[in-house]
């Protein structure tokens, strides 16, 4: 197995260049992909970089600092998963999704895995929802990671089986208390809860709705009081579990 580092690592370790052989035979037969870690703090990515090489986690595994210093020395074609880490940032938080957003639309044909230190639901679908392939949260085993790096490699998706299981108790639970949920707006706000959802601009909202942007901007406060969120992410992925995200107000008003 190929351990190779990006030049802009600040810290290469000793074992730069080191070849090992795969001998997982479970995986052996198939093509294993090449594992690219992105993190900017040099001795957590040096430990996950020699954990992965512990678990044979690829055929060839990288890291670098940042995704600019991967997107310097990739070659178009690679058959790369990246694991891409947030830390304790929040998938919440609008800049860091606007963040992860760029981070994969610059992967383009190579799939990213977000590692964070985040333990909700609402974070890991925030961050299957920003076009990532999977999430793992920081209370699993690293056999998860190898699992996770397996799973979307074959091109699937993945997130903890705990989460799974939240996440159809939660489905489950909304089925029976949508219509009830959306009693807790009025005909507009649930019209602007709606777009919101959609991640319209104000602007947009305003015009699909024939409202003022300052009316658009008063809704906009209400619903984020009444789902408690502090942004337009949050409330978006709290709307979504209180009022599901079919459109079932498909007019809009002109």
């Amino acid at each position: 197995m190929l351990h190779r580092y990006s030049a802009n690592d600040e810290n290469p370790p000793i074992s730069e260049g080191t070849k090992r052989q795969a001998s997982d035979k479970t995986w052996a037969a198939q093509v294993q992909p090449q594992v690219v870690v992105i993190d900017p703090r040099p001795l957590a990515r040096d430990c996950f970089v020699h954990c992965l090489e512990a678990y044979r986690a690829g055929a060839v595994i990288e890291s670098h600092a940042s995704i600019e210093a991967w997107r310097a020395g990739h070659l178009e074609g690679d058959n790369q998963v990246i694991l891409y880490n947030i830390g304790s940032a929040s998938m919440l938080d609008e800049r860091i999704a606007s963040e992860v957003n760029g981070v994969i639309g610059m992967a383009g044909a190579c799939r990213v895995i977000i590692l964070a230190d985040q333990t909700d639901l609402e974070s890991m679908l925030a961050a299957i929802a920003s076009g990532a392939a999977g999430f793992v949260p920081p209370e699993g085993k690293f056999a998860d990671v190898v699992e996770a790096i397996r799973i979307v490699h074959s091109g699937g998706t993945y997130l903890p089986r705990s989460s799974l299981v939240t996440l159809s108790k939660t489905l489950a639970a909304n089925q029976h208390s949508t219509e009830e949920s959306e009693d807790h707006f009025t005909e507009r706000q649930l019209a602007v809860a709606r777009a919101l959802q959609r991640g319209a601009a104000n602007k947009t909202i305003a015009y699909e709705l024939n409202l003022c942007e300052s009316t658009v901007k008063v809704h906009i406060r209400n619903i984020m009081r009444k789902v408690n969120a502090t942004n337009r992410t949050q409330a978006a992925q709290r709307l979504n579990s209180l009022i599901g995200t079919g459109d079932r107000d498909g007019s809009t008003a002109h």
